[in-house]
């Protein structure tokens, strides 16, 4: 019996010394100086020059490529509005991956919230439920997600479409701080693969998914614990297919194995999502530990600590080129409306070719949806000058469009002008081929964006395509 109570007294001192070891290594905070080195977060911006270049942006759009959006109800094939907040955001840091990997606590880290009353919370569960926006504001506050949806100067107002349910998971927390005036931050909920979607109460693939479309830089933390992938995480990287570019993949709390294990670990890893990502080139991987805390002793200190200032560098050139990818976003969007208006156009004309006094309206049309190859419906497209083939919606996309739109609720392009503002087409193909490079050159020669193309520029002489794929 005093031995079993011996046994016990000295398994409880080795826990305290443990734990008593463990706080002390806990309690030294790391060196944040290199965050706002990497970051400049010193450097004053021109503050100035950057909205007058929004401001020109917006009125591109709103002039040239908005009115052929509308005319044809863009919207309602791609179900992606562009609103006014959205041209104005900030870059938006998604952050995805399994619960508990340290997405909360990478973003404490970043915005130095540790030990603050401020600070998201964090721990060894599932905590974080929400959707949480991390935002720039004059004050620290919270915003509840039913607010953020309602303010149109916001760029999350179309997130109401998903439902009351998600508005209640959804919210936003606003405070004063350096690297928010430049970019805001996204917190996901962890992903969970024994819970079926449905249990969540609103679609978060769907949510999940809104997001993707709308991040300049996403982040896939996993740690050396949660390397196995389920249906959820498969989901999610189907969602990811064609932003492979915005995708950074981070191996977190590194500093937990050792040498040796942590090449295990990385090679597992990458078995692990090989199957999912189907590229050439593969996302970057970060290996490091993303907290205010030191390193564990006997670590790959100064690899992680290379491996830390090569992702703030990736962050810092995506705040650094914010403007540059609106325009490119901007002018992306303005190339599929316009092959969209082309395609309807084509559309509209086959329809009233084939009609006769005689013809059945229906039956006609049914023809011309089943079988577009058969009328050339969009090789003729591609007949036009800077079509590519690639940039071609899906064709079952349009059976479902004219289902909910009567082809006869269209003019063809040739109606779509007038004496003061001109052919759709025209005000369209000059903002992708003329406009929009030009505000681009406007802003990389350091001229003033605020003046218009041809006093930049020239009309005379038409801007390369810097977004043209050879």
């Amino acid at each position: 019996m005093k031995g079993a109570v011996s046994i016990c007294c000295f398994l409880s001192l080795l826990l305290l010394q443990a734990t008593a070891e463990e706080e002390d290594f806990t309690s030294v905070l790391r060196d944040r100086s290199h965050i706002d080195e990497t970051l400049r977060l010193a450097a004053e911006e021109k503050a100035a020059d950057y909205a007058a270049a929004i401001q020109r942006l917006r009125k591109i759009y709103h002039n040239s490529i908005k009115p052929m959006e509308q005319a044809y109800k863009y919207n309602e094939l791609r179900q992606h509005e562009i609103s006014d907040g959205e041209i104005t955001s900030k870059p938006m840091v998604l952050f995805l991956g399994p619960w508990s990997v340290g997405k909360s606590s990478m973003i404490n880290y970043l915005l130095g919230l540790n030990d603050s009353p401020y600070q998201l919370y964090t721990g060894a569960e599932p905590t974080t439920s929400e959707f949480t926006v991390i935002m720039h504001g004059e004050k620290i506050r919270s915003v509840e997600g039913i607010v953020m949806a309602a303010d149109s100067s916001r760029s999350f107002s179309p997130l109401e479409k998903f439902g009351q349910n998600f508005l209640e998971k959804l919210i936003g927390i606003e405070m004063p701080h350096k690297l928010l005036e430049r970019v805001t931050f996204v917190d996901t909920p962890g992903i969970i693969e024994n819970r079926k979607q449905q249990e969540r109460g609103y679609p978060f693939n769907d949510v999940c998914q809104w997001f993707i479309d709308r991040a300049d830089l996403i982040f896939v933390v996993f740690d050396p614990t949660k390397l196995d992938v389920g249906l959820e995480l498969e989901m999610l990287f189907r969602q990811l297919k064609g932003r492979e570019s915005q995708i950074r993949i981070i191996l977190n709390k590194a500093d937990n194995l050792a040498t040796q294990d942590l090449m295990r670990v990385y090679g597992a890893l990458f078995w692990s999502l090989a199957p999912l990502i189907n590229v050439t080139e593969p996302p970057r991987v970060y290996v490091s530990s993303f907290w205010p805390y030191d390193y564990a002793p006997d670590t790959s200190r100064d690899l992680f600590k290379r491996e830390e200032i090569s992702l703030l560098e990736d962050l810092n050139q995506v705040i650094e080129n914010r403007m540059e990818n609106k325009i490119a976003f901007i002018r992306q969007h303005g190339i599929r409306v316009r092959i969209h208006g082309l395609l309807v156009d084509r559309y509209v004309q086959t329809f009233k070719e084939k009609m006769s006094f005689f013809s059945d309206p229906e039956l006609v049309f049914k023809e011309i949806i089943d079988d577009p190859d058969k009328f050339y419906i969009f090789k003729s497209i591609l007949a036009k000058t800077n079509v590519s083939k690639f940039d071609l919606p899906n064709r079952d996309a349009y059976r479902d469009f004219f289902g909910i739109n009567p082809i006869t609720n269209f003019k063809p392009l040739s109606g779509q002008c007038s004496y003061m503002g001109g052919c759709l087409l025209e005000k369209i193909e000059k903002a992708i081929t003329n406009e929009l490079p030009a505000l681009l050159s406007s802003i990389n020669s350091g001229k003033q964006p605020g003046l218009s193309s041809c006093e930049v520029t020239g009309c005379g002489e038409k801007p390369k395509n810097r977004y043209r794929k050879n």
